[in-house]
């Protein structure tokens, strides 16, 4: 064989082998992670949400590989483990769903700048409360933080268990005192408060409690049960874990006959207050949600897509569908979801203004 022909073998093979390496290379799939807060990836809630927006993503698009880590605990060195197991294994985009990640974040973001973080409901900061000017925040060009408007939220549940109480006696459980959980709840009583106003009910918020933690689930039903033997037909948790044991409070008393609801936080907890597993019968009369699978789904697509917001804070509101109640609402009538509908009309109208804190709430119902 000639050299010519020898060369142009050579060059054939050649482009052959950069051609499968390319091949290669445009198949190749990122891989997407996520790191879980209080409870596990299947807790109906903050958790749960947050994955399924990752493993919709992975479902549509084919484009990533996904993967969590459920630490064994919650301080900032266990969250900091789960993250660089993660991204040993390859992982370079990685969700953490919640508060808690806030520390953690303020160092992996240094840790690992390679590494590109979806930080939801928090903003990375040194956790330094002792300075008289409060913790230390950064937030790097490879994190977002994304927050929701959860009063806007908390006001449609509001006027939907004000129309639909029918002993007038409302109840509010919260978890951990913290700005996502406090207007949830400021929003809850200014929707009760607007129902009220506008729709004739006269229905009152009888108990407003923070458990202390969002893992107390006897807590959770011990509070419940001191609510439900006062006469309150709706509790409103926003209370993650602790919510678990409102739930058990209700399905039990409801299972024996009594007209008793609960309102979710975060995602459809419809299923969660199920009476029975084959069964159609819930005690979640609706569900105050934060399209936080959305969040996730939304900002994997941004990274890859090459838009992704690093540096900048979020915040989805109802007029961004960031916040709602479910598409589906069993328990609520007609008539109070066409009232409901009237209320959310008002807020992106800008007729009404959800109060969104303490002050602005002691001034709405004063």
């Amino acid at each position: 064989m000639s050299k010519r022909v020898i060369a142009l073998v050579l060059v054939v093979m050649l482009m052959g082998m950069m051609i499968a390496g390319c091949s290669t290379t445009s198949t190749e799939k990122t891989k997407v992670g996520m790191v879980t807060d209080s409870g596990t990836i299947d807790d109906k809630s903050f958790n749960q949400s947050s994955w399924e927006g990752i493993k919709r993503y992975e479902e549509e698009k084919k484009t990533i590989e996904t993967s969590y880590q459920q630490p064994d605990n919650e301080a900032e060195t266990d969250y900091l483990n789960a993250i660089s197991d993660l991204v040993d294994n390859g992982y370079n985009i990685i969700v953490t769903p919640g508060f808690k990640f806030e520390t953690a974040i303020f160092k992996a973001q240094d840790q690992h700048p390679d590494t590109t973080f979806i930080l939801i409901d928090g903003a990375p900061n040194d956790g330094d409360y002792s300075k008289a000017e409060g913790p230390t925040y950064k937030t790097g060009d490879n994190v977002v933080n994304v927050f929701f408007n959860e009063h806007e939220a908390g006001f449609l549940v509001g006027v939907a268990a004000a129309l639909s109480s029918e002993t007038g006696k409302l109840g509010f459980v919260g978890g951990m005192e913290i700005p996502p959980v406090q207007k949830f709840g400021w929003g809850y009583v200014a929707g009760i408060k607007y129902a009220n106003d506008n729709f004739g009910t006269t229905a009152e918020v009888v108990d407003y409690i923070y458990e202390g933690s969002f893992n107390n689930v006897a807590g959770g039903q011990q509070i419940a049960s001191g609510m439900y033997d006062k006469g309150i037909d709706i509790i409103f948790h926003a209370a993650g874990g602790v919510g678990v044991g409102v739930f058990s409070e209700a399905i039990e008393r409801a299972t024996n006959g009594q007209n008793v609801f609960v309102i979710g936080v975060d995602a459809d907890q419809y299923e969660a207050g199920k009476l029975s597993a084959d069964g159609d019968k819930s005690v979640t009369l609706t569900s105050a949600m934060k399209s936080v699978d959305v969040a996730a789904y939304n900002f994997i697509d941004a990274k890859l897509a090459g838009t992704f917001p690093g540096g900048e804070t979020i915040v989805l509101s109802l007029a961004d569908n960031g916040v709602g109640l479910p598409a589906e609402n069993p328990n609520l009538s007609a008539d109070t979801i066409a009232k409901v509908e009237e209320a959310k009309q008002a807020v992106l109208n800008g007729s009404f203004t959800v109060p969104s804190t303490q002050e602005e709430l002691d001034a709405y119902v004063k």
